[in-house]
Protein backbone atom coordinates (compact mmCIF):
# COMPACT_ATOMS: atom_id res chain seq x y z
CA UNK A 1 0.00 0.00 0.00
CA UNK A 2 1.57 3.52 -1.12
CA UNK A 3 0.43 6.30 1.58
CA UNK A 4 -0.45 9.70 0.30
CA UNK A 5 1.46 12.95 2.01
CA UNK A 6 -1.06 13.75 4.16
CA UNK A 7 -1.91 17.77 3.64
CA UNK A 8 -4.64 18.37 6.23
CA UNK A 9 -4.71 18.28 9.73
CA UNK A 10 -4.97 14.44 10.31
CA UNK A 11 -6.71 13.12 13.46
CA UNK A 12 -4.60 11.68 16.35
CA UNK A 13 -6.33 9.81 19.35
CA UNK A 14 -4.91 8.01 22.29
CA UNK A 15 -6.77 4.62 22.98
CA UNK A 16 -9.40 5.33 25.23
CA UNK A 17 -10.14 8.88 23.46
CA UNK A 18 -9.62 11.14 26.03
CA UNK A 19 -6.76 13.29 23.91
CA UNK A 20 -7.47 14.16 20.17
CA UNK A 21 -4.99 16.22 18.34
CA UNK A 22 -5.05 17.36 14.80
CA UNK A 23 -1.82 17.33 12.81
CA UNK A 24 -0.07 18.21 10.09
CA UNK A 25 3.09 16.37 9.29
CA UNK A 26 6.30 17.79 8.00
CA UNK A 27 6.01 15.54 5.19
CA UNK A 28 3.60 12.94 4.81
CA UNK A 29 5.23 9.52 6.16
CA UNK A 30 8.71 10.00 4.02
CA UNK A 31 9.78 10.96 8.12
CA UNK A 32 8.72 7.53 9.68
CA UNK A 33 11.32 6.16 11.93
CA UNK A 34 11.87 4.23 14.72
CA UNK A 35 15.07 5.26 17.33
CA UNK A 36 16.73 2.33 19.05
CA UNK A 37 17.22 4.44 22.39
CA UNK A 38 16.90 3.11 25.82
CA UNK A 39 13.28 4.67 25.98
CA UNK A 40 12.01 4.44 22.36
CA UNK A 41 13.40 0.88 21.94
CA UNK A 42 10.93 -0.41 24.68
CA UNK A 43 8.08 1.82 23.29
CA UNK A 44 8.08 0.46 20.18
CA UNK A 45 6.67 3.23 18.47
CA UNK A 46 7.10 4.80 15.14
CA UNK A 47 7.63 8.36 14.62
CA UNK A 48 6.77 10.44 11.66
CA UNK A 49 7.55 14.24 11.41
CA UNK A 50 5.18 17.63 12.52
CA UNK A 51 6.73 20.82 12.35
CA UNK A 52 5.66 22.56 16.75
CA UNK A 53 2.87 24.82 15.05
CA UNK A 54 1.44 21.60 13.36
CA UNK A 55 -0.39 19.81 16.41
CA UNK A 56 -3.73 21.38 17.73
CA UNK A 57 -4.79 19.99 20.89
CA UNK A 58 -8.88 19.53 20.26
CA UNK A 59 -9.56 17.68 23.43
CA UNK A 60 -8.04 16.17 26.15
CA UNK A 61 -5.29 18.82 26.90
CA UNK A 62 -5.62 18.05 30.75
CA UNK A 63 -5.14 14.50 30.21
CA UNK A 64 -1.85 14.48 28.68
CA UNK A 65 1.23 13.71 30.87
CA UNK A 66 5.33 14.62 30.73
CA UNK A 67 7.91 12.33 30.65
CA UNK A 68 11.30 13.73 30.59
CA UNK A 69 14.66 12.24 31.83
CA UNK A 70 18.37 12.39 31.16
CA UNK A 71 18.88 16.09 29.60
CA UNK A 72 15.38 17.17 29.76
CA UNK A 73 15.30 18.75 26.00
CA UNK A 74 13.00 15.95 24.73
CA UNK A 75 9.43 16.48 26.16
CA UNK A 76 7.00 12.63 25.74
CA UNK A 77 3.61 13.02 26.08
CA UNK A 78 1.05 10.48 27.02
CA UNK A 79 -2.79 9.47 27.79
CA UNK A 80 -2.36 10.03 31.89
CA UNK A 81 -5.72 7.31 31.75
CA UNK A 82 -4.80 5.09 28.62
CA UNK A 83 -1.16 5.34 28.97
CA UNK A 84 -0.77 5.55 25.00
CA UNK A 85 2.47 7.70 23.69
CA UNK A 86 0.92 10.34 21.56
CA UNK A 87 4.07 12.72 20.58
CA UNK A 88 7.21 14.19 21.47
CA UNK A 89 9.06 17.44 21.12
CA UNK A 90 12.33 15.85 19.66
CA UNK A 91 15.92 15.78 21.59
CA UNK A 92 17.73 15.61 18.15
CA UNK A 93 15.56 19.06 16.99
CA UNK A 94 13.51 20.59 19.50
CA UNK A 95 12.09 22.51 16.62
CA UNK A 96 9.94 19.21 15.55
CA UNK A 97 7.74 17.21 17.42
CA UNK A 98 7.80 13.26 17.04
CA UNK A 99 4.13 11.93 16.32
CA UNK A 100 3.05 8.32 17.12
CA UNK A 101 1.66 6.97 13.48
CA UNK A 102 0.01 4.30 15.60
CA UNK A 103 -2.34 6.85 16.87
CA UNK A 104 -3.01 8.68 13.09
CA UNK A 105 -7.24 7.66 12.61
CA UNK A 106 -6.51 5.70 9.64
CA UNK A 107 -3.17 4.38 9.45
CA UNK A 108 -1.88 0.81 10.26
CA UNK A 109 2.17 0.99 11.32
CA UNK A 110 2.30 -2.16 9.34
CA UNK A 111 1.65 -0.03 5.92
CA UNK A 112 4.68 1.81 6.99
CA UNK A 113 7.04 -1.00 6.41
CA UNK A 114 9.93 -0.97 6.20
CA UNK A 115 10.46 1.52 8.64
CA UNK A 116 14.53 2.97 8.99
CA UNK A 117 16.19 3.28 12.31
CA UNK A 118 17.53 6.06 14.14
CA UNK A 119 20.42 5.61 16.24
CA UNK A 120 19.25 6.89 19.76
CA UNK A 121 21.96 4.46 21.65
CA UNK A 122 24.77 6.70 20.26
CA UNK A 123 22.98 10.50 19.88
CA UNK A 124 25.42 13.55 19.28
CA UNK A 125 24.17 15.02 22.39
CA UNK A 126 25.89 12.27 24.35
CA UNK A 127 28.69 12.34 23.11
CA UNK A 128 31.59 14.60 25.12
CA UNK A 129 33.83 16.76 23.46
Amino acid sequence: MTLQPITNPHRLTCHCGAVEIAVTLTDGFKTARRCDCSFCRRRGAIAVSAPLDGIRILQGADRLSLYQWGTNTAKHYFCSICGIYTHHQRRSNPNVYGINAACLEGISPRDLDPVPWADGLNHPSDRKA
